[in-house]
C-alpha cells in the first residue's frame, strides 16, 4: 500500500485551509442557468461571470472566483514568439497554436506542420485520444492527439528560432514561462503576481488568477488586436482553434471578426471583443462552477453576445429540458436585451409536459 503521509499527497481529505487562497467552498457561486421540467427547476448550474474594459469593472455576478486561467491563456503563450513564427508558420500551423481542438486529421497536420520532423521528440503533451471522436472510431493514444499538440510544437518552434535551448520548456523555470508571465504583467500591470502556479493538463505552468483577471486579459487582447497575427489567425481559421460544434469555433464563425473565444478547463470561456461602445475593449469571462459544460456556457454566451449585438445560434438540445438564463449574467441596463433571446427554437417545442389538464378525467362519468 501506498504511504499517503508522502509530501506528494493531499494532507486531508477534507481539503486545507492556506492563506490567501479561497477553495470552492468559500466562494458565493450565483446560479447562472436554471433547467425546468414543465415549470419546476430540474438542474440549476452554478458559476460566475465577469465583464471588463480596460482596467474598469463592467459588471461581475457571482464574486470574484480563483481559478486556473488553463487553455483560455494560450494566446498569451504565442505572443512571446509571434514575431519569430510570423514568417515561419502557414495561417492553419498560426491557428493550431492557440487551439484546444478535437484531434482530427485536420488538426494533426495542421499541428504537425508546425514544427520540423526532427524535432518532434522533444514535444511533450500527454499522450491522449482524440477529444471528439465520430462513430465507432478507434484510436490508441499519441501526443498529437493532445488538444495542445499544436500550442506545444508552435512553443518549441519558438523557442528553437529564437535559439532558446528547448530542453525543460514545461518547466516553470523555463523562460516560455517567464515570457509568458511578462505579457500577463503587460496586461494586468507589472505589480502582478500569480497566487499559484500548477501543472495544467498539458504539461504547461498554468497561473491562479481571478475572473476579473482573467476579464482584464481578454479586454487587454482586443486592444492589442492588431498587433500580432494571433486574432487573425484564429478569424481566418475558426474550425482549428476548436472544431465541429465546439463553442469557441462557432462564436468566432458567428461574429464577423469582432470576437475572439477561448474556451479553458475546466469550465472557463474567455470572450475578447471589439466592440463600439467599450473603447478599451471588453474582456468577458464565464466561470462554471462544476467544471466544463458547453452546453450550460452556450446558452450563457449566446445572451451575453446577443445583448452586445452579435447572433450565435443556440446549443443543439441534446434531449435536455428547456434553458432558462438568469438575470445576472448581463449589466442590468442590458437586461430588456436579454429577455428579447430565446433559449429555443421554433422547431424544439416543449416535450416536458403535457398540453391539456391531467387532472381533468376526460370522458369518464
Amino acid at each position: 500500500m501506498s504511504d499517503t503521509s508522502a509530501p506528494f499527497y493531499p494532507r486531508s481529505p477534507l481539503g486545507e485551509r492556506e492563506e490567501g487562497i479561497p477553495t470552492g467552498r468559500d466562494v458565493e457561486w450565483e446560479p447562472l442557468v436554471d433547467y425546468r421540467r414543465n415549470g419546476v427547476s430540474e438542474n440549476t448550474v452554478h458559476g460566475a461571470v465577469a465583464w471588463y474594459s480596460g482596467d474598469q469593472q463592467v459588471h461581475s455576478f457571482g464574486g470574484n472566483v480563483l481559478c486556473y486561467g488553463r487553455s483560455m491563456m494560450k494566446p498569451f503563450y504565442i505572443k512571446p514568439f509571434a514575431e519569430v513564427l510570423a514568417t515561419v508558420l502557414t495561417w492553419e500551423q498560426k491557428a493550431i497554436s492557440v487551439a484546444s481542438h478535437n484531434g482530427t486529421a485536420e488538426h494533426v497536420a495542421a499541428a504537425q506542420g508546425c514544427l520540423e520532423e526532427s524535432a518532434w521528440g522533444l514535444m511533450q503533451t500527454p499522450l491522449d485520444t482524440p477529444l471528439v471522436q465520430f462513430g465507432r472510431q478507434v484510436r490508441r493514444p499519441r501526443r498529437w492527439f493532445n488538444n495542445s499538440s499544436g500550442h506545444h510544437a508552435a512553443i518549441l518552434r519558438g523557442v528553437m528560432e529564437q535559439g532558446i535551448s528547448p530542453v525543460g520548456y514545461t518547466l516553470p523555470t523555463h523562460r516560455v514561462f517567464a515570457e509568458f508571465s511578462g505579457v500577463v504583467r503587460r496586461a494586468l500591470g507589472a505589480d502582478w503576481q500569480p497566487r499559484r502556479i500548477a501543472r495544467d493538463g498539458d504539461g504547461l505552468p498554468t497561473v491562479a488568477m481571478t475572473v476579473d483577471e482573467l476579464a482584464r486579459c481578454y479586454a487587454w487582447l482586443a486592444v492589442h488586436k492588431e498587433d500580432d497575427w494571433i486574432w487573425e489567425a484564429m478569424v481566418r481559421e475558426p474550425d482549428l482553434v476548436g472544431g465541429f460544434n465546439r463553442l469557441d469555433t462557432t462564436i468566432i464563425k458567428s461574429c464577423d471578426g469582432r470576437v475572439i473565444a477561448k474556451e479553458g478547463a475546466d469550465g472557463l470561456l474567455g470572450l475578447a471583443i471589439e466592440h463600439p461602445e467599450y473603447p478599451d475593449g471588453l474582456g468577458v469571462v464565464i466561470k462554471i462552477a462544476h467544471g466544463w459544460n458547453p452546453q450550460a456556457t452556450w446558452y450563457i454566451a449566446r445572451g451575453i453576445l446577443g445583448v452586445l449585438g452579435f447572433t450565435l445560434r443556440n446549443p443543439y438540445p441534446l434531449y435536455r429540458q428547456k434553458a432558462f438564463l438568469v438575470p445576472g449574467v448581463v449589466p442590468p441596463s442590458m437586461l430588456d436585451r436579454l429577455e428579447q433571446i430565446p433559449t429555443w427554437d421554433a422547431w424544439d417545442p416543449d416535450h416536458d409536459r403535457w398540453y391539456y389538464d391531467p387532472g381533468v378525467r376526460r370522458g369518464v362519468p
